[in-house]
């Protein structure tokens, strides 16, 4: 059946980059600086949109954080709901939470975690979420020699019943192989045009230059994801769609070049994930590099449950991973 499913995805790589920085999470009025008001026009709360901003760079803004950006279009989700995912898939007990408990004990494992969010910052509502692998890259060529394997339609509308039982959204995952987002993306469109359904790309897996995934790390270029991206604003500006999170995952600073061109819609939400393993010191060290020293829009922070503790010892806390300059609006456990 598909015991192709590479099992790589438990080997993220070694975090690497310069001494981290920890902020301490307080709350403050406003910055009398800051303009704040009620937009009904922009269908937000614009008041509370750049409250939840300072928030999450602990009510002190500086050069690069938070990202200033035209206000979201309306039904925005970030920042107005922190996001906790499970990832995984279906077919696989060692590609993450979602795939290795069973459907039940996995849903009721997410909503303990959310909880747990909940109660670490009670400013910031959680959203659950379900994020599935539906592109896996693959070590064998398979057929056209694109060394990814889609998953079937079943098993993506599996997830979206699951999602569904808990309020959950989903997110759509691509891992690409010697493929393309050109090919990937368009293939999921049945999918994205639901309201509760987002996008993932993982340039860990985009392997430009023939190598067989898994055997070197990936990369994609701001083309690739500002390709991604006005896809989805054109998806969600032509159907009237509510707009799309797009999560980007990150560990190293050459999975993703030329950061500084990455464009932004209003229609499309950017979330940089940091998806490196180890112990709180080198998660933190990776942070730091290649989210918070290269910013784009929000920040993401992946919690691997068994890596982190065999490789680091420790599997992060919300209250410590609350503290990050920024602090993430978007949460992933593996």
């Amino acid at each position: 059946m598909f015991g192709g499913l590479v099992s790589c995805f438990d080997l993220a790589g070694p975090n690497i980059s310069g001494p981290g920085s920890i902020g301490k999470t307080i709350m403050v009025p406003i910055p009398d600086s800051v303009s704040a008001t009620v937009d009904d026009s922009l269908g937000i709360d614009s008041m509370l949109y750049e409250q939840l901003t300072l928030h999450l760079v602990h009510n002190a803004p500086g050069p690069r954080w938070p990202v200033r950006t035209p206000h979201p279009s309306p039904g925005s989700l970030l920042p107005f709901k922190r996001i906790v995912a499970f990832y995984g898939n279906l077919y696989s007990t060692g590609m993450g939470i979602l795939g290795e408990l069973p459907p039940q004990q996995m849903l009721q494992q997410l909503s303990i975690e959310v909880r747990n969010w909940e109660q670490a910052d009670s400013l910031i509502p959680v959203q659950p979420a379900l994020h599935y692998i539906a592109v896996t890259a693959q070590c064998n060529p398979g057929p056209g020699a694109k060394y990814r394997l889609r998953m079937p339609g079943t098993e993506i509308e599996k997830v979206l019943a699951l999602a569904r039982q808990i309020n959950a959204i989903v997110f759509l995952d691509i891992q690409v192989g010697h493929s393309t987002l050109q090919e990937e993306i368009p293939a999921l469109e049945k999918y994205l045009l639901m309201p509760d359904v987002h996008l993932g790309i993982d340039p860990e897996y985009s392997m430009k230059y023939g190598q067989v995934p898994c055997t070197a790390i990936g990369t994609f270029d701001a083309a690739d994801i500002n390709f991604a991206s006005s896809w989805l604003a054109s998806l969600v500006e032509q159907r009237q769609l509510p707009p799309k999170i797009l999560v980007v995952h990150r560990f190293t600073q050459a999975m993703v070049t030329n950061y500084k061109a990455i464009k932004l819609h209003p229609e499309v939400q950017i979330v940089m994930n940091m998806d490196g393993f180890g112990s709180p010191a080198k998660k933190l060290d990776s942070y730091k590099g290649w989210i918070a020293n290269q910013p784009v829009q929000f920040a993401g922070f992946k919690l691997f449950y068994k890596n982190d503790v065999v490789t680091g010892k420790h599997l992060m806390q919300p209250s410590e991973v609350l503290k990050l300059y920024p602090s993430p609006i978007y949460i992933q456990y593996q």
